[in-house]
């Protein structure tokens, strides 16, 4: 049998490089060498890339990588691949940019695509999307840095220059403390703070937008953080629902990856119609922005009244050995190998 010339792209010029690093280590151990041939590749922080020939039993966040040889002819390597598997996170690999390469140069690739993924990535416009779609979500406003001021959107999409402090007093006239501040473009819960009263919420709105100019301010659900893959194109399945025990105040970047008394519960321990609803919600939501492949919904669950809101999806979630996306499916039977295996196959069903 002849092998599938498989790309795996990873790295990239994102907040989320690291992570990306040991996604994809986790996804070439994982491959099965006997159907694919691997050509793993590696964009650095400067948009670099890379052959890469080394994969490590266990790849910590923060490793050097090493083991590698510029690539001189990007385009005429990727020519040369049958598929290719992105494994990358953020700007630059999860927002449509680099599905859009792949499109013109005609390579099917796994996971969502450039709608799917530009949407997706960018928080404010998939709330947009959400509302459309008639799913529940907390309140929020959307800000824009510009120069040293802000532009305040209203509803309707109209704009006003303002500066920071008065900015905040429109907030607090809508939203209700605490509040979570968000770059609107950013993964891994870079940028994000928790913010209590005003003094937070303006630093937390002046470090947001280090990391993007659109800005995302959110007033805070009282509540459990579920999660829901989901596996697919036009017939999408959701796995089983899995909740996040957060070592900190809310799942931070380095709850997720740096603090190990953060704890998942898979499947999370919830009333069944209520895990019934949410696998609902997730396949909507997926479906609602054309994803394609792959996604991971994340869900609030208040306390209060046990009502679903939405929270976001991630149309290129983690596959670290912690990643919650493949350990979602393999509580739902279906293993790491069969799950990577079944992205490459709807990656030719997609094209």
């Amino acid at each position: 049998m002849q092998k599938t010339k498989l790309g795996v792209v990873f790295g990239g010029m994102s907040t989320e490089n690291e992570v990306s690093v040991v996604s994809a280590n986790s996804v070439l151990k994982n491959l099965d060498e006997n159907k694919y041939e691997l050509y793993p590749v590696y964009i650095d922080k400067d948009g670099t890339w890379y052959q890469y020939d080394y994969c490590q039993e266990e790849r910590k966040l923060g490793e050097a990588v090493h083991h590698k040889k510029k690539i001189q002819d990007v385009m005429g390597y990727l020519q040369n691949l049958d598929i290719v598997f992105p494994v990358l996170h953020g700007l630059y690999g999860e927002d449509g940019t680099i599905q859009g390469l792949f499109e013109l140069l005609k390579k099917p690739y796994v996971g969502c695509g450039v709608l799917a993924s530009s949407v997706g990535m960018d928080k404010v416009y998939t709330k947009i999307v959400f509302e459309r779609a008639g799913l529940k979500q907390a309140k929020y406003e959307y800000i824009k840095r510009y120069k040293d001021n802000y532009i305040y959107i209203d509803k309707e999409f109209n704009e006003e220059i303002v500066q920071l402090d008065q900015i905040i007093e429109k907030i607090v006239t809508n939203l209700k403390f605490p509040m979570f501040i968000k770059p609107s473009n950013s993964g891994s819960s870079v940028g994000i703070n928790k913010a209590k009263n005003k003094e937070e919420l303006k630093q937390s709105i002046e470090y947001a937008s280090k990391f993007d100019s659109k800005i995302l301010v959110e007033e805070g659900i009282e509540g459990r953080e579920v999660e829901c893959a989901v596996l697919g194109n036009e017939e999408v399945i959701a796995s089983c629902v899995g909740e996040i025990k957060p070592a900190e105040e809310f799942y931070s970047y380095d709850a997720k990856y740096k603090n190990e008394e953060s704890k998942t519960e898979i499947p999370a321990n919830i009333p069944e119609e209520l895990s019934d609803e949410i696998r609902k919600q997730a396949i909507k939501a997926f479906k609602s922005i054309d994803g394609k492949g792959l996604s991971r919904v994340d869900f609030f669950i208040e306390n209060e009244t046990n009502q679903i809101y939405i929270n976001e999806i991630n149309t290129l979630p983690g596959f670290t050995s912690i990643s919650m996306y493949p350990k979602l499916f393999e509580a739902s039977g279906i293993g790491y190998q069969e799950l990577l295996d079944r992205l490459i196959e709807l990656s030719k069903e997609k094209s």
